[in-house]
């Protein structure tokens, strides 16, 4: 990701959390935008073009999207009136702005957890990955597999992420689209995202236990996504980011082993 690209996306976030009347349907509306401008790349390339004024990109937003609500169509101007590293980051910026979006307009809804449900399933079944990320078959149907696998399981804030991502993954493997998802999600909300491995599920109050030792530890409030792994022998082994914490027996007696070895 480019300097010009990072600046554009702080600006467009900026502008997104400043905004009024950012509903589901608005988000919903960015994503629309999204698979249209991704679609063409004498649209995405005209909307890019730093060369070109201003004025005339915002011109071109009103044309093309006179359809969108007021909301959306000055966000859109706002991304447009940036400079960006290609036209690629500019897509991937629209979409990070419907993702921003829906994290805004469902505040009380876990979209990491639901998220990282839907990348579980995925996860454990290699026919779904394949089908969901195969550049065969349209964005529709793909669309629609996830509504009948998992639909009535998810929020609709979180159903629309996962369907408009799936429609237009761009050469992206769909549980590294979930994962960039989730990350804006937690970007958004002011928290990071903790994988926590364990044998068992953990109690309430064991999650709100390590959620509190984990905040005091990065600053930041944490959203927890838990895996049962038969692998880890007793305890925990948490991930935030590139940071692991591995409180595990198993991790205990390699290291034992390593200098027995040693």
């Amino acid at each position: 990701m480019g300097s010009a690209t990072v600046q554009a996306l702080v600006a467009s976030s900026s502008a997104l959390t400043a905004a009024q009347g950012i509903t589901l349907d608005a988000a919903g509306e960015l994503f629309s935008a999204t698979r249209l401008i991704g679609e063409s790349t004498a649209l995405s390339g005209a909307l890019a073009d730093s060369a070109a004024p201003a004025e005339a990109r915002a011109a071109l937003v009103s044309r093309v999207f006179s359809g969108a609500s007021a909301p959306v169509q000055d966000l859109l101007k706002t991304v447009v009136a940036q400079r960006w590293s290609s036209a690629a980051d500019l897509v991937d910026g629209v979409e990070e702005l419907a993702v921003r979006a829906t994290a805004i307009a469902a505040p009380d809804v876990d979209l990491e957890g639901e998220l990282f449900s839907v990348s579980r399933l995925v996860a454990d079944n290699a026919e779904l990955e394949l089908a969901l990320g195969s550049r065969l078959g349209e964005g529709e149907g793909k669309a629609a597999l996830v509504r009948k696998l998992v639909g009535a399981r998810l929020d609709p804030a979180t159903t629309l992420i996962v369907t408009s991502l799936v429609r237009q993954p761009r050469g992206r493997r769909v549980r590294r689209l979930l994962s960039r998802a989730m990350r804006i999600v937690s970007a958004q909300r002011d928290r990071i995202v903790a994988t926590v491995r364990t044998t068992a599920p953990l109690s309430a109050p064991q999650r709100a236990r390590l959620g509190a030792v984990l905040t005091g530890r990065y600053g930041r409030q944490v959203a927890l996504n838990e895996v049962i792994d038969s692998s880890v022998v007793g305890g925990l082994r948490v991930q935030v980011a590139d940071d692991v914490i591995d409180g595990s027996i198993s991790a205990r007696l390699a290291d034992l082993r390593q200098k027995l070895a040693g």
